[in-house]
């Protein structure tokens, strides 16, 4: 990406500095976050920088990538170590590993597939540290793997929630973020879950995954849906979609005393009326990521089956293909999760 257009293009292979490893790229899944980067990037960009202005120095603070320069996406990533740098110890050529998608060097902590330094997953080889990579289990396929990321957002952003058992769910988006969150909540055992999308598509992928039912809000309001399959437990919305308009919609839905829990990315400015909550006394969180050990309990939950992700699986392209991927993810009946295999 090079001032939020996409292109394909050669550019130099990274080398591995000490603690870090060459990788070949196996399998990266095109994230909506990406999608929503291109589209209103430039926006986000620009309320980091105002953030960002007069904090005092902070090395962890990761590096913001220059639009203008060349930043090469990708942050659900399988790849196989191809060469090492110095004092690498516990990885070999030939390991398949996956990572959160962060590097750090003597500069500072870079964010992979958001990073002019370090390039992401859309290419054929990265630049990952030792210390963050994962050994991927023998016999699991590096497609599945790469969707160790996508699920860890899920599982983090109900550990966010704070929701447990007697308490119900509402997804309101059953795309990959949303699918994320109702497989994390089935693994601790939460009920009723209820999902709402238009796409039926998604809706299967849904039930698939576990969810005790799922509605389409054009015929029957996600709430009502919620108090026809339960209406007593205390309940958890989960916001999964990211659009403007999606915060106060989820805040009108809820009932009294529920959490809003809004996962979903949205890079554009928003509003919406602090009336609804105070007068239901809803309480909102906003989540972002994942931590070390949600990631590797993402890989084992992948590895050991307690959750089935292969259906999300829904297309695979080449680098030459990942500008019309961009544009096929925009239709939710075609596609729930591509695939880049450089």
């Amino acid at each position: 990406m090079r001032n939020w257009e996409l292109r394909v293009d050669d550019i130099d292979t990274p080398t591995a500095g000490p603690g870090q490893v060459l990788t070949k790229v196996l399998s990266c899944g095109i994230c909506g976050s990406d999608l929503h980067m291109l589209k209103h990037g430039e926006e986000a960009r620009q309320l980091s920088d105002e953030l960002d202005d007069g904090l005092p120095p902070d090395p962890t603070r990761p590096i913001m990538f220059d639009p203008s320069g060349d930043m090469v996406m990708g942050h659900e990533f399988c790849c196989e170590v191809v060469e090492l740098g110095p004092d690498v110890a516990n990885l070999v050529v030939g390991d398949v590993v996956v990572s959160m998608p962060v590097a750090f060097d003597a500069g500072g902590v870079h964010p992979l597939g958001y990073s002019n330094n370090y390039p992401g997953g859309y290419s054929e080889y990265m630049v990952v540290n030792e210390m963050l990579a994962m050994k991927v289990p023998d016999g699991l396929p590096h497609q599945m793997a790469a969707l160790t990321e996508p699920l860890a957002v899920g599982i983090h952003a109900v550990a966010k929630s704070r929701i447990a058992p007697g308490d119900a769910a509402l997804i309101i988006g059953l795309g990959p973020v949303g699918l994320a969150c109702i497989a994390s909540l089935k693994m601790q055992g939460i009920g009723p879950i209820v999902g709402a999308d238009f796409s039926p598509a998604r809706r299967a992928l849904a039930e698939h995954l576990g969810c005790d039912e799922v509605v389409d809000p054009a015929v029957e309001s996600p709430i009502e849906a919620w108090r026809r399959v339960d209406g007593s437990k205390p309940l958890v919305i989960f916001e999964a979609v990211g659009v403007p308009g999606m915060i106060e919609h989820a805040m009108r839905l809820a009932p009294k005393d529920a959490r809003v829990l809004i996962v979903g990315v949205c890079m554009q400015q928003d509003q919406f009326h602090p009336m609804l909550g105070i007068g239901k006394e809803l309480s909102l969180q906003f989540v972002l990521g994942y931590d070390p050990l949600e990631f590797g309990s993402a890989l084992d939950a992948i590895a050991t089956e307690k959750v089935d992700l292969a259906p999300l699986l829904t297309g695979t392209v080449n680098i030459d293909g990942v500008p019309q991927a961009f544009t096929d993810l925009g239709n939710p009946d075609a596609h729930a999760k591509i695939l880049v295999e450089p």
